[in-house]
């Protein structure tokens, strides 16, 4: 696959958490692990020197956690894609870790397969929500005032942020509306900037609510 692979780095404290899932990642042609990092700040560290495509990325860590090194390379302006995986259903735990870059989340117990399914999509640019997240995140937007923005986007700002909430890649986009995917960036750009949002998944919630997708 040579450069094709999805290079994958692993921040978890527990060791046999890493071991668990670099044994099942390295089996899968098109994935390729390329470290692995035992805290946050290392996890920082790591993903600025390894550059991978996808972080899987615990959240609950000594030192500095999951939601602070999400943070952190948002900072950065790093392009990784970050999969959280946690053992943690609350959504006071979930939802901070959305709000603060995560391209979504899975649960340590999630099938292998279905793990490698995840990594694919956020890789191709879409976020995973799990419907009682999504809801806690639409709530915690009512009650922020939220609503009421969005009159200034135009029609074609409208229809791209509808095939984003519907989980599509810039791509994906580019092909829907027979566009360059450099003028669907910018579109993506502008609308963030419209809305005051900082990324794709509350640029999806906002769709959402507001009735955008398909």
């Amino acid at each position: 696959m040579g450069d094709k692979r999805i290079r994958v780095l692993l921040v978890d404290d527990h060791q046999v958490v890493r071991r668990g899932l670099r044994t099942f990642l390295e089996i899968q042609d098109d994935i390729e692990v390329v470290g692995e990092a035992a805290d946050g700040a290392e996890g920082v560290a790591r993903t600025e020197e390894l550059k991978p495509d996808v972080v899987l990325m615990d959240v609950k860590m000594p030192g500095t956690d999951g939601i602070e090194a999400l943070r952190k390379l948002r900072e950065l302006a790093n392009p990784a894609k970050v999969l959280i995986v946690t053992s943690f259903t609350e959504q006071r735990t979930v939802v901070p870790a959305l709000r603060a870059g995560a391209s979504g989340y899975v649960y340590k117990d999630v099938d292998p397969e279905a793990l490698a399914g995840a990594i694919r999509s956020v890789h191709a640019g879409h976020v995973l929500l799990q419907p009682e997240v999504a809801v806690a995140l639409l709530s915690q937007e009512e009650q922020s005032g939220g609503t009421g923005r969005g009159t200034s986007l135009t029609e074609r700002e409208r229809e791209v942020l509808g095939l984003i909430a519907d989980g599509r890649s810039n791509r994906e986009i580019a092909r829907a509306l027979v566009l360059s995917e450099k003028t669907v960036k910018t579109h993506v750009s502008n609308i963030l900037m419209k809305l005051d949002l900082a990324d794709r998944t509350q640029a999806a919630l906002w769709a959402v609510r507001n009735g955008l997708t398909n």
